[in-house]
């Protein structure tokens, strides 16, 4: 199943997250509104209650203060002990009891001595219980939401938030009294709010998702170019393009960078590939001909063939050989061993073997010392050094190892010409030789120094060239001596 694209995928991510952070306020919104209205009527119901406890503990003893005058949206009730009805608001006269909650006690049969304190038979009438409890009720109300009893006005009903507070009237009458405020402003806000933003939260996301989808469009949009870019590069195999970078220093423009970077390295691999082909196959070409012309000789006159140069031909195209099948297989990432060589002991066998040079080999000092390394390779970069020095040496080469700190130093020199300073680093490219007057079967195929390198750096190590005061070429190969 193809799966949708970034900019979809990051719209309906954030649509989602708005969505339900958004849902999530709500509610909060939504509860915390509902919760302090109800505290409100809740509170508003609790000062009527008291204020109407307050006028009937200081009325005069036997009256029921006037609650006519009462806000006709609030219902307020006096109910004694007994559940009589002693008096009540507009809404709610001829009616019995809204509620059976919070009762006054009965008095007891003493209460006459608690309650003639002043010898007038009037007790002090001014306790109001400071506790107060609340449900919420429901009552009938008409068009203007006022409680209504009346058959023909009631039009619906309306919840409300009833306090009950125990008092005494000034004759020591234990009453409740109940008052209610309305709860429909409570509601009808909650109603409003509700209602707001089911309808702004739709707007509000394809809004949000909208500008996530523009956002995310413009963001990506270099990213497509690359992309485009890289695709026909890579249908027209010109590695001499590059993507286009964008000005801005973001994350999109490193990655152009980047791209550019590889495509630098990738265009300079395959150069050097096509550049290492075409010497192979040049280097390789001169004793293949040369090889075949003496064997066409030899096959049409017998008497005519030349035995040593075939085999030397023979020999010059195996060496060749080695040297590129080694060059492959460091380019391919072949790690040396991790074997303990030393190189005082590689030098005394090299010099051993090699009987036929044109010049003497001395051997300067020999510090001991090991490497952590392949004594095949190392042994390799010696000879090829070795050889380097005879090839160029005037009367001798010389050869030593000495310890400098962490480090074993071999060098190789000779007596020659040396190396012109300016070209120190290219004689360690690959087919390269400075003396171009010089025939290849005199110079080598340039394949000997590039495979030092490459050893000693695979080895942690290096390879540099210099001019010794005496004069001539003198080359180091320094490497990390072994630990105990």
């Amino acid at each position: 199943m193809r799966r949708a694209s970034v900019r979809l995928r990051a719209a309906l991510g954030a649509t989602l997250v708005v969505a339900l952070a958004l849902v999530a306020a709500g509610f909060f919104v939504v509860s915390t509104l509902r919760g302090g209205l109800a505290d409100t009527a809740r509170l508003n119901a609790e000062n009527a209650a008291r204020g109407t406890a307050a006028q009937l503990a200081g009325a005069p003893a036997g009256s029921i203060p006037d609650l006519d005058g009462l806000d006709g949206d609030d219902p307020v009730q006096i109910v004694d002990a007994d559940g009589k009805v002693l008096g009540a608001s507009d809404p709610l006269k001829g009616r019995g009891p809204v509620a059976d909650f919070a009762r006054a006690d009965k008095p007891d049969g003493d209460s006459g001595d608690r309650d003639s304190g002043d010898g007038d038979g009037e007790g002090d009438g001014d306790e109001v219980d400071t506790d107060s409890e609340n449900e919420t009720r429901t009552f009938p109300v008409d068009d203007d939401g006022e409680v209504t009893y009346d058959k023909d006005d009631i039009t619906g009903s309306q919840e409300f938030s009833l306090a009950a507070v125990q008092g005494r009237t000034r004759a020591g009458t234990p009453v409740t009294v109940y008052a209610g405020a309305s709860l429909g402003a409570q509601q009808e806000a909650v109603s409003t709010v509700t209602r707001s933003m089911l309808f702004g939260l739709p707007v509000l996301l394809v809004v949000v998702g909208g500008v996530t989808w523009l956002v995310t469009r413009r963001a990506l949009r270099p990213v497509e170019g690359i992309r485009q870019e890289m695709s026909a590069i890579t249908a027209s195999t010109d590695l001499t393009r590059r993507v286009p970078e964008p000005d801005a220093r973001d994350e999109v423009a490193r990655l152009a960078r980047t791209t550019n970077e590889t495509l630098a390295a990738l265009e300079g691999s395959v150069e050097r590939q096509r550049r290492f082909v075409a010497d192979a196959s040049h280097e390789l070409r001169s004793p293949i001909a040369s090889l075949r012309t003496q064997l066409e000789v030899a096959a049409a006159h017998p008497e005519l063939l030349d035995v040593d140069g075939a085999v030397e031909d023979t020999v010059r195209l195996q060496a060749l050989a080695a040297d590129l099948l080694l060059l492959a297989r460091l380019d391919a990432g072949e790690r040396p061993g991790q074997g303990r060589v030393s190189l005082a002991a590689l030098v005394r066998e090299q010099a051993g073997q090699r009987t036929g040079d044109p010049h003497p080999l001395r051997i300067a000092s020999l510090d001991e010392g090991e490497v952590r390394g392949s004594a095949a390779q190392l042994g390799r970069v010696l000879g090829n050094l070795l050889d380097n020095g005879q090839r160029h040496a005037a009367g001798q080469v010389t050869v030593e190892v000495r310890r400098e700190g962490e480090t074993l130093a071999l060098a190789v020199s000779d007596d020659g010409e040396g190396v012109p300073e300016a070209e120190r680093e290219r004689i360690f490219e690959r087919f390269v030789r400075l003396d171009a007057a010089r025939s290849r079967d005199e110079g080598g195929a340039g394949l000997g120094l590039a495979i030092a390198r490459d050893v000693a750096e695979r080895h942690g190590g290096t390879l540099q060239v210099d001019g010794p005061p005496e004069g001539g070429a003198r080359f180091v190969l320094r490497l990390p001596a072994a630990g105990g």
